[in-house]
């Protein structure tokens, strides 16, 4: 009789791992992407200037998302324009796009190209690189975006 229960109680945790592991591989995971979608101008000055860029990040997982962090680097014209950091909390919810502005500032010194094709132009070129560490269901993970086109320059100094 013990062994009986022994049996029964092993074939219950058996198909219990069984069912679990099967959850567990249907929860995949796909990293979210990035798009530039605007660039604002905030402010100009002697040394430079601030800049919001607008993102457009969408999550293709069925479930939230959330980030602690983002780091983008932008180039503007094939030249460095800087380096920018969200460090507040980002929720993304899950099948959806999600628009995150991004504070910029920036120094008119080694800005060149992108700098003068900010100003005179309606359009700037970009490539965007970055990474987001973002807390999923089964633990954090660290995703690389990448992006490169061409985006509106909006309110030109508000």
């Amino acid at each position: 009789m013990r062994t009986s229960v022994i049996l029964r109680a092993g074939a219950a945790l058996a198909l219990g791992l069984s069912a679990g592991c099967a959850v567990i591989n249907r929860v995949s995971f796909e990293a979210p992407g990035a798009t530039l979608t605007g660039v604002s101008v905030t402010g100009l000055g002697l040394k430079g200037g601030s800049l919001d860029l607008a993102l457009d990040v969408y999550n293709p997982n069925a479930y939230e998302l959330r980030s602690p962090r983002l780091v983008v680097t932008i180039d503007l014209e094939q030249s460095h324009f800087g380096e920018a950091t969200l460090a507040r909390p980002l929720h993304l919810p899950g099948k959806a796009h999600t628009t995150v502005t991004v504070p910029l500032s920036f120094t008119w010194e080694g800005v060149g190209a992108g700098a003068r094709a900010l100003l005179r132009k309606g359009s700037v070129n970009y490539g965007l690189t970055g990474r987001i560490v973002v807390e999923a269901p089964f633990g954090e993970r660290t995703v690389i975006l990448g992006t490169n086109g061409t985006v509106a320059v909006r309110d030109l100094v508000r």
